[in-house]
């Protein structure tokens, strides 16, 4: 019985810790007639590609957006280097 206790407070510990608060994408995306695409950066609940993927497809298709590709996943130590590039697009989504 205590290792399944222990096993929840492993995992709630990780998804609490303050590294997983702090993961970031960077993302291409597109709208069409007329076509228009962005490079754009989002805070993400994962520092996953895939996840990350999984969690910008339905934000930026909120805004009219579709999502090209995941460029990377990175965490605060990469904002200020993409922030110039990102633009408007810098944690709009």
């Amino acid at each position: 019985m205590t290792r399944p206790t222990f096993a929840l407070a492993a995992l709630l510990a990780v998804l609490t810790s303050p590294a997983a608060a702090e993961c970031y994408a960077d993302y291409k995306a597109k709208q069409d007639d007329p076509l228009r695409l962005h490079y754009g950066v989002a805070q993400v609940s994962a520092c996953d590609k895939g996840a990350a993927e999984a969690e910008l497809q339905p934000r930026l298709a909120a805004g009219g957006w579709t999502l090209l590709n995941v460029l990377s996943v990175f965490g605060p130590e990469g904002l200020e280097e993409r922030k110039a590039s990102a633009g408007d697009y810098f944690l709009r989504f």
